[in-house]
């Protein structure tokens, strides 16, 4: 497969995940980009939002993932 046709597929994924996950209830018992640990600053007009612990957890989902089909 080439690293063309791999980027296609993985765009569509994250596409077709990223309208799942904005559009309707699934994984939304997960309560991901809410968990404690994830950074919510403001100040007057400024704010700043860092999903940090759902970023551990996802990178830690992928690299299962991708260890698995690795095998």
């Amino acid at each position: 497969m080439g690293l063309g046709r791999l980027l296609i597929i993985l765009g569509v994924v994250l596409l077709v995940s990223g309208v799942l996950l904005t559009y309707t209830q699934f994984l939304s018992f997960l309560h991901l980009g809410r968990l404690p640990g994830d950074m919510r600053l403001k100040r007057g007009s400024f704010s700043l939002y860092f999903p940090l612990t759902t970023c551990i957890i996802l990178s830690i989902l992928l690299s299962l993932v991708c260890y698995i089909f690795r095998k």
